[in-house]
């Protein structure tokens, strides 16, 4: 009898350790859910333009560096919808980048 209330007790453990790690996980779950959720871990632009010309530009997105990216991310999207990864240092962009400021500051 006393054998088979030994062997009993190392279930009880291993029972705890799956009933914790499960309320680990549940706690886990409900915090995330309030985090903002981040569309990608990592750079978008692999290769950069160093500039094209202001008339064939939508809109540009200016990406600033983060936990994702190190670097400034500029994002161009041309009006046949295309986008396009845009070099940030290049004086092309910057000229492009303050056009657009300066339109949008005069709105």
């Amino acid at each position: 009898m006393a054998r088979t209330a030994t062997a009993a007790t190392p279930c009880a453990p291993r029972l705890l350790r799956a009933a914790l790690l499960l309320l680990l996980l549940v706690a886990a779950c409900r915090r995330a859910a309030g985090a903002p959720v981040v569309t990608e871990l990592r750079c978008q632009c692999l290769k950069t333009l160093q500039g094209i010309h202001i008339k064939n530009i939508q809109s540009v997105k200016v990406t600033s560096p983060g936990p994702h990216c190190d670097r400034t991310e500029v994002i161009a999207t041309f009006k046949d919808g295309q986008e396009a990864c845009l070099n940030p240092e290049a004086p092309m962009v910057k000229k492009i980048i303050d056009k657009i400021l300066k339109k949008g500051s005069a709105n």
